[in-house]
């Protein structure tokens, strides 16, 4: 992606997705004020909080693990140090270094922000005075999110967990955990004389990990239940989530999981850290491709060639210092201008198979090579609009701004096999395989669309059940700021509340028992476990009255199955209509076996080969 596409983008899908993210926190409030009824004791001192706007208790900013900075950077993370007298967590801590995004505030062009002490978390739960905090039997479900952004760009502080801790009652716990090249990153010379979690690239995933094992260690001082922690994030924290199921490392630290739009992906060794030229080819920004860099920028070395004969003799010890010693801003310059917003692609998740298995996630789920806790999978019906409102070609648009859909049945189309993809391999999949071994597996899709249409602007059409419109409605917050008049029709104000309250009851019924059911009041539409069975129930679907309800769906998917449904789509009445759908479905990961991939390159899209989409004319 060039840099002017990264910026055009930034200018439409990430500017809905703050109005998205503003829905999971209210307007700015005062500053914080240490309540003394907060006081609690954890194995690293004192800490006070304060009351939220609408009465909850809340703790900001507690260090979770060491500053990853220095020679921690690239290591897993370390216990936290502890402190003398009381500490006031009454603000968030850092970001993790990133790029300026949706979330945070914009800089000069290639600025970062952020800092890599970044590893802090919060905690929200019901105001308890001191000597009232739940003890023994009578503590509370933990629910612990992770956020979203591509695993490169957000934080926690987007999501004010108050209204669902008080809706379950349940603790809230978000966290920060490091992103990009500085969370996911394996080179050889970082491995060299390391033990096998310090060598496993995998210190994003870790991150999770030591949060949820300080939440083991500590959260029964706020009143949450050790013994009941719920594991759940969105977009990336739902890929992330999908991690925690398949990673060793977090085995009995948690006890049920929702990945809300994850996908569940990892990557190979060799594409992390190869160089792209070789027989075993990494990828663009590989930690290689990195380091070939870094030696031309710093004038080490005038080429590719020259490069390599510099790190050939290097020693190990050398090449970890010299990658070490960089600042933030000189390691995101190789990646500047080729993500969007804010977002870039650095390779994540790594199959080191001691954090993460060697396998694809697929065949790990199949094998049995997961935390077998209750599960609950989903989507949103029209996830990548969110993305494609920017990018399609099937929307008109006016100095970068999306004015309406041109031709609804491609732009439909497309969007629909790429929703259906982000489904194979976020829910399909890993409950066809977790099925198999478990039968605590729940699954859902988010249909909600009743966006207005502000003069005359389409946003159902063109935006629908986007990616991250869920994220309202499972935290209770209704409102998108000072947009909330443009996309929540007043009039639907009953029946939005009454689905968030619906969905809020779901997630957190199912943080106490492992089975959503009918909801914390037995009220709600019975939710059935995903069945393996052919036409039995699959999902729940979430919509308003105004449009189905609540109700249950046997939709299943798979890729032959998508393949062969682009083939018969009467809204894809040409050659390049259908190879269209197949690159982008190729260009965004799809599994096609050797079958499949010579039907498309040596077939009837001869004339539209993937190397050359989007195609002219």
């Amino acid at each position: 992606m060039t840099r002017f596409d990264a910026k055009l983008i930034i200018r439409f899908s990430a500017a809905f997705v703050i109005l998205v993210a503003w829905g999971c926190t209210p307007s700015p409030p005062p500053p914080n004020v240490a309540l003394d009824e907060t006081h609690r004791e954890t194995s690293q001192g004192k800490v006070v909080g304060f009351s939220t706007e609408d009465g909850a208790h809340a703790w900001l900013g507690i260090p979770f693990a060491k500053p990853p900075e220095g020679e921690l950077r690239w290591r897993a993370p370390r216990e936290p140090e502890g402190w003398t007298g009381t500490r006031e967590a009454l603000a968030f801590g850092e970001s993790c270094p990133q790029f300026p995004s949706f979330s945070q505030d914009a800089g000069a062009e290639g600025a970062t922000v952020g800092d890599e002490d970044c590893l802090y978390l919060n905690v929200y739960a019901p105001p308890w005075k001191v000597d009232s905090v739940p003890t023994g039997e009578e503590l509370l479900p933990v629910m612990v999110w992770i956020h979203g952004g591509g695993n490169s760009v957000g934080d926690a502080k987007l999501y004010d967990g108050s209204l669902l801790s008080k809706a379950g009652p349940v603790v809230v716990v978000t966290i920060h955990y490091r992103l990009g090249v500085f969370g996911w990153f394996t080179h050889p010379a970082l491995r060299e004389g390391e033990g096998p979690i310090d060598a496993s690239g995998n210190f994003g995933t870790l991150d999770v990990v030591a949060a949820l094992s300080w939440v083991k260690q500590n959260i029964a001082a706020f009143g949450g239940d050790p013994d009941r922690v719920l594991v759940f994030g969105e977009s990336a924290g739902g890929t992330d989530t999908h991690a925690m199921l398949l990673s060793p490392q977090a085995e009995g630290l948690f006890h049920r999981a929702i990945a809300q739009s994850g996908s569940a992906h990892t990557t190979p060794l060799h594409e992390a850290e190869n160089y792209r030229d070789v027989a075993q080819p990494g990828a663009p920004f590989s930690s290689g491709e990195l380091l070939l860099y870094l030696l031309q920028q710093d004038g080490k070395a005038t080429d590719r060639n020259t490069a390599k004969a510099a790190i050939e003799e290097m020693s190990s010890e050398e090449i970890a210092a010299y990658l070490r010693g960089k600042s933030p801003e000189e390691i995101f310059a190789f990646f500047d201008g080729f993500g969007f917003g804010g977002m870039y692609p650095s390779p994540e998740l790594i199959r080191d198979g001691f954090v993460l298995p060697k396998e694809p996630p697929a065949e790990a789920f199949a094998a049995g090579k997961f935390n077998r806790v209750p599960s609950i999978l989903g989507t949103n019906r029209d996830e990548v609009k969110l993305f494609a409102m920017g990018v399609s070609q099937n929307v008109t648009q006016l100095a970068g701004f999306p004015l309406w859909v041109n031709n609804q049945d491609l732009y439909d189309a497309s969007s629909e096999y790429g929703t259906k993809h982000w489904k194979v391999r976020g829910v399909d999949d890993p409950a066809r395989g977790m099925r198999k071994h478990q039968p605590e597996v729940w699954a859902y899709r988010f249909d909600w669309d009743e966006l207005r249409s502000p003069l005359g602007w389409d946003l159902p059409g063109m935006v629908g059940a986007a990616h991250a419109l869920e994220i309202p409605f499972v935290f209770g917050w209704l409102t998108l700021g000072p947009a909330t008049s443009l996309v929540f029709d007043p009039s639907n104000e009953k029946t939005d509340r009454a689905l968030s309250d619906a969905m809020m009851s779901y997630w957190t019924q199912f943080a106490y028992t492992g089975d959503p059911g009918r909801g914390r009041e037995g009220d709600l539409p019975n939710w059935p476990a995903w069945s393996p069975e052919q036409g039995a129930p699959k999902m729940m679907l979430f919509d308003t009255t105004n449009d189905g309800g609540i109700r249950t769906s046997p939709d299943e998917v798979d890729m032959p199955t998508i393949l062969a449904q682009v083939r018969a789509d009467p809204r894809l009445a040409t050659a390049r209509d259908r190879c269209e759908i197949f690159a982008d479905l190729s260009r965004a990961g799809a599994t096609m076996d050797a079958t499949q991939y010579a039907q498309y390159a040596a077939g009837e899209c001869d004339d539209y080969p993937i190397e050359g989409y989007p195609w002219k004319g």
